[in-house]
């Protein structure tokens, strides 16, 4: 069974009360959970994500560089960046996230002028074109759940100006496994009475295989998430088993939007643990005709 080891990791904090209701039209509530997530956001699990984007990246330092977090949830990430240096826009679609990303500003860079946190949609053209275009744009583990992420990967992918990275992460196609997921999200989102069903049944599923896993590989599967990206395994439970829009697909077919758009050249992939990771560096020169977001 697959384990919040699977989930986006950028998203989700932790509580596993029934009575969080999901989001309009069925969605998951995804800012309620990044809420909880700042009450055990310390300097160390900051650290640690910072640690992640600079590995990422490749550099430390985005001093003198824009930076654009695509649905930025909590805010840890787009703090990470300012930390580095960049100038920092966020946006998300979820007003109680924008919340959050405005309260982590007010904690570390308040009334920064070099931090902009606006509210809006990956999917809304207008608002994207809008933003203008930027160094380095971060989206990780967001797009999958916009309920439309193949225009997402196209708009995200025209933010980024020519010798620009993006740096994303989309679930990966796992065939019937995925469709299952798929039903227990949808089963999580439609109702208190079936996402009480869902938690009763999966959380302590989930629970056993990380515990599971962990004596068979002698480590503290419990803590991995916090070591790798700064995060919480008991947030990313809820995320998973809630994390509705969902959408996935094999790196095959991201790479080819991606080589549509100008990143062929130099397009980084990193299959994770039910997750793929792209780190593309837009070439210079023109892109393809054909719109970013078809996937073939």
């Amino acid at each position: 069974m697959p384990t919040p080891d699977q989930a986006a990791g950028r998203r989700g904090a932790g509580s596993t009360s029934s009575q969080d209701p999901p989001g309009p039209s069925g969605r998951f509530a995804f800012g309620r959970n990044w809420r909880r997530f700042l009450r055990v956001l310390t300097s160390e699990r900051i650290a640690i994500a910072e640690a992640s984007l600079r590995a990422a990246l490749g550099t430390g330092d985005l001093t003198g560089r824009t930076f654009l977090d695509v649905g930025s949830g909590s805010g840890l990430f787009s703090l990470c960046a300012r930390r580095m240096g960049a100038t920092v826009v966020s946006f998300d679609h979820d007003p109680e996230a924008v919340a959050c990303t405005l309260e982590l500003r007010a904690r570390h860079f308040p009334d920064d002028a070099g931090w902009t946190v606006r509210q809006g949609s990956i999917l809304d053209d207008r608002f994207v074109r809008s933003l203008g275009t930027f160094d380095v744009v971060y989206a990780w583990g967001v797009l999958h759940h916009t309920g439309g992420m193949w225009a997402a990967l196209g708009n995200t992918a025209a933010r980024v100006k020519v010798g620009g990275v993006l740096y994303l992460a989309l679930y990966d196609d796992k065939g019937w496994r995925s469709a299952f997921w798929l039903r227990v999200k949808r089963c999580y989102c439609s109702g208190p009475l079936r996402r009480a069903l869902v938690l009763c049944i999966f959380l302590p599923a989930c629970v056993a295989v990380t515990l599971l896993k962990s004596c068979a590989t002698g480590t503290n599967r419990f803590a991995e998430r916090k070591r790798q990206r700064g995060m919480s395994i008991w947030i990313d439970y809820i995320d998973w088993l809630g994390g509705y829009p969902f959408e996935v697909t094999a790196p095959d077919r991201v790479l080819r939007v991606l080589a549509r758009s100008g990143f062929g050249e130099r397009v980084d992939c990193r299959v994770l643990r039910g997750m793929n990771e792209y780190v593309a560096h837009r070439s210079p020169g023109p892109a393809s005709a054909e719109p970013a977001g078809a996937a073939r």
